[in-house]
């Protein structure tokens, strides 16, 4: 974590779906920053002798930043960071974090905001729907989930929202016609999806087919680093050589060996942590570079691609 690194109290913790929990977090010294729709803060965890930093959503009103709440979905076979918070953290424990970030901030300019979410991704919107009703924007949410696993704040957006949620239980209801949905949209509609990469995927595809502007589609996915093969990278700036295992994100085993770089996202969608490539083949797994800059193979996105070989060389 950086200097700027903040010391919260988990102040309350409930649960609010059948494997999620809300925590929230209250500062233990002076007051919290001010945050924007759709902003997030990455939490430390010291789970199983190692630091897991993940990224999570704020959902509070952004207009009253007294405390921050947060919602943490049970992943079992997930590198630990969700079992330690659902598992090993109490009301009244400290905590770590970062101040706030914000990569999917609204856009204010579109005429008409569709909102796209899927089982815990329902956080980010949280915090959009309060400062959406101040401005009487014009938005829809669809939400997507299965009630036997997820569906938070379902009850709370059906009275907050009216007709403006449009609710779909796979449990026990159909499913969403998204390329329907897509074209009743008027012209100057942005959408905005949070959720599986198997929804964002989809969104983007249909977008892709039926000519939507890039510009007017927004994702954001918080998803772990995904295993690989386990490689070595040596550092030229900074003289080391880091291990990296198949468990472990490059960006992880570069701050277990105290190289500390710029990150944000931590999911390989914000560029912060792009690293110069010398030498060795990547693997590349973000959403950020363009199909050009992958397959120059110049760069990296520590924070969740790896080496196809078993040593990199990088400007580091």
């Amino acid at each position: 974590m950086s200097q700027t690194a903040i010391t919260v109290k988990v102040s309350n913790i409930r649960k609010v779906a059948p494997t999620i929990r809300e925590f929230t977090l209250t500062p233990v010294d002076g007051d919290f920053f001010p945050f924007s729709p759709g902003s997030h803060v990455v939490v430390e965890m010291p789970a199983e002798g190692k630091k897991i930093r993940n990224a999570y959503s704020l959902l509070s009103d952004p207009r009253y930043p007294q405390s921050y709440r947060i919602a943490v979905r049970l992943q079992p076979e997930s590198r630990g960071g969700s079992i330690y918070m659902h598992e090993k953290v109490q009301l009244g424990d400290e905590l770590i974090i970062t101040p706030p970030s914000n990569l999917f901030a609204p856009d204010w300019r579109a005429k008409k905001h569709l909102f796209f979410a899927g089982g815990v991704g329902i956080t980010p919107f949280m915090s959009y729907i309060p400062e959406m009703l101040r401005q009487n924007a014009d938005f829809e949410l669809y939400y997507m989930y299965r009630s036997t696993q997820t569906g938070a704040y379902v009850n709370e957006l059906k009275e907050m929202l009216s007709n403006r949620l449009h609710a779909y239980d796979s449990a026990v209801s159909n499913r969403a016609d998204i390329a329907k949905i897509m074209a009743e949209c008027p012209q100057g509609t942005h959408i905005y999806i949070c959720g599986p990469e198997s929804l964002i995927e989809t969104i983007l595809k249909i977008g892709e087919k039926t000519g939507w502007p890039k510009s007017h589609i927004h994702y954001e996915a918080f998803a772990a680093p995904k295993p690989g093969k386990p490689f070595v990278a040596e550092l030229k700036k900074s003289g080391k050589t880091v291990y990296v295992s198949e468990d472990q994100s490059l960006l992880e085993a570069l701050e277990a060996n105290d190289v500390e770089i710029p990150n944000l996202c931590r999911g390989g969608v914000c560029g912060q942590c792009m690293s110069t490539v010398i030498d060795g083949e990547v693997e590349h797994r973000d959403n950020f570079l363009s199909a050009e800059e992958k397959a120059s193979n110049c760069c990296i996105m520590p924070c969740v691609s790896r080496s196809k070989t078993g040593r990199l060389n990088l400007d580091i």
